[in-house]
């Protein structure tokens, strides 16, 4: 649907964006209950959405190689030397995952148990309890997995870090990832095209009931007699016109019947823009507070991480996927392969099917001396000075930052925990990305446009455990770094209010009736692993926890 006479007068759930999980979670409830009507708000449009390597690109990745996305561009980062990082968001049916690298992997059950005792001290009903054991039922519920023929081992890199004594793991995708990995893509077994949320979730699932208003934007949610008073009522934004109007949830009260699943960066903007936030936050941007929150917008991460690049001795040795397809003939070959059914070819690959996980035990001898400077930094209160200025001073800020520090100290000391990961493809280079960072930054509303891309913090860096203490090699880090690895979350976090939380294990926005948060925003803090596959899990896991309320 693309216009509001189109519409329905009133919905049983409204879904603020068609992501990821937002997808995820509509297809569930739409076919949960046939009787119940399922709207989902989407800014973009259906598209078809390229694999990160399909042709003609001669490279991985670059701009050709993806359906539509926001770009934000963050605030210069003192930590590293000013420099600013550059992410991509989705901005199509699907969201991210149809833009993003295809690498699907799953955390660590580590990641997973911590990240329950983030969400409520690993207690509750299982159904509400987001540790391993009740996760891994979700992962594989999301996927439809299809093994690869079997094959020689053919990857030169694979191949150095087995020598080097990196233990090869036979499956990483049960919860244990100390080790090298394969990694499954989100890619067709046949076609070899892109999967994404797109296409398994409302192209393979329309029904009746569930309908998909495209090219239109959340603005806020609007509680006309108060935030304890719900549900709320939604307003949209034509992109088309211009034009507001109010779309109407009609689920009871206790049961919520809006769902924000805008992603990292949207949905705590769609929040601040309805009132509910910092209290400070919102004065300066001029709008009444209707619910003072203030960890939402705040705590926010992304991987980061430096490379090691090197030349070949003889070049004559070695050919280049690039330098190949350069050669017409070769081209024209390997699209035309890419185009049969089954595919075939180097088009066929996607991006990097293998990986590295490390524990900081494996990396340096000073991982105790690591682990001990985050404790002394929360046992003497110098935690605080590494958060945002205006939250230095927040108590509940506080209080989930050295929660969430003493918990990264115990997975830094556990040799079953990676720390590192290191991707490989093609190329002349490796990345070493830091999976547990300390620095928070935050994401704010753009006081000048407050419809747009908001205004984001990274504050890499800004813990100084995150970065070597090794002076020369400090400045190689800051001046090579890679600001993000496009896996930012955490800016509604799944904590107690008085730690900073933002929703609740059930996902309920604290003290906000008839509303949810479903998306990678919730995640406590960042997992060893890229976030697609958390994205459609959280989904899973969050619609099966509404079917079961309702």
């Amino acid at each position: 649907m693309r216009h509001l006479s189109q519409l329905r007068p009133q919905y049983d759930f409204i879904v603020a964006g068609g992501g990821t999980s937002g997808l995820t979670v509509a297809n569930r409830l739409s076919e949960t209950f046939p009787q119940k009507t399922v709207l989902v708000v989407e800014y973009g449009d259906i598209e078809y959405a390229p694999g990160i390597f399909d042709p003609p690109l001669a490279t991985w990745g670059g701009v050709g190689a993806s359906a539509s996305y926001f770009v934000v561009q963050s605030q210069p980062i003192p930590d590293a030397n000013n420099a600013m990082a550059f992410v991509l968001a989705g901005k199509v049916v699907g969201g991210s995952s149809a833009i993003n690298g295809m690498f699907f992997d799953r955390p660590s059950r580590h990641d997973m148990d911590a990240w329950a005792t983030v969400a409520s001290n690993g207690l509750g009903s299982i159904h509400t309890r987001w540790d391993w054991n009740s996760m891994f039922p979700f992962f594989k519920k999301s996927v439809t997995f299809t093994a690869p023929p079997p094959a020689g081992d053919h990857n030169v890199v694979r191949g150095a870090w087995a020598d080097l004594g990196v233990p090869t793991l036979q499956e990483c995708a049960g919860g244990d990832k100390g080790g090298l990995c394969w990694i499954p893509l989100s890619q067709h077994p046949v076609t070899a095209r892109r999967s994404h949320a797109g296409l398994g979730h409302y192209l393979n699932a329309t029904r009746p009931n569930y309908d998909l208003l495209v090219k239109h934007q959340v603005v806020r949610i609007v509680y006309p007699n108060g935030c304890d008073s719900g549900p709320p009522l939604v307003e949209v934004r034509s992109l088309v016109n211009g034009q507001l109007f109010n779309i109407t949830a009609t689920g009871e009260v206790m049961l919520e019947g809006v769902i924000v699943s805008a992603g990292v960066f949207h949905t705590p903007a769609i929040l601040q823009r309805s009132g509910i936030g910092k209290a400070s936050v919102l004065g300066t941007a001029g709008i009444p507070v209707v619910l003072d929150l203030p960890g939402v917008g705040s705590n926010f991460q992304d991987h980061s991480g430096s490379a090691v690049s090197w030349n070949y001795s003889t070049p004559g040795n070695f050919t280049s996927l690039a330098s190949s397809i350069a050669d017409p003939a070769f081209l024209a070959d390997t699209t035309a392969g890419f185009n049969e059914v089954p595919a075939r070819g180097p088009y066929t690959l996607a991006g990097s099917n293998s990986a590295i996980f490390i524990p900081l035990a494996n990396i340096t001898t000073s991982y105790q001396a690591i682990v001990n400077r985050i404790h002394s930094i929360i046992d003497d209160g110098s935690a605080a000075s590494y958060l945002p200025a205006d939250y230095r001073t927040d108590s509940t800020i506080i209080a989930g930052y050295k929660q969430q520090l003493a918990i990264i100290a115990k997975l830094m000391n556990d040799s079953r925990v990676p720390s590192l990961e290191s991707t490989f493809t093609t190329g002349t280079s490796v990345r070493g990305v830091n999976l547990h960072p300390m620095s928070r930054g935050t994401v704010r509303l753009n006081l000048t446009d407050p419809l747009n891309v908001p205004i984001v913090n990274y504050g890499t860096g800004s813990n100084p455990i995150d970065f070597n203490t090794d002076t020369a090699l400090l400045e190689y880090i800051k001046s090579t770094i890679t600001l993000s690895f496009i896996h930012p979350c955490y800016t509604a976090g799944m904590m107690p209010k008085n730690k900073g939380g933002v929703v609740g294990a059930n996902l309920k926005v604290h003290g906000a009736a008839g509303l949810r948060v479903i998306d990678i925003s919730v995640l406590p803090f960042l997992p060893s692993s890229h976030l697609s596959t958390l994205a459609y899990t959280v989904g899973e896991k969050a619609a099966d926890i509404i079917i079961r309320d309702w």
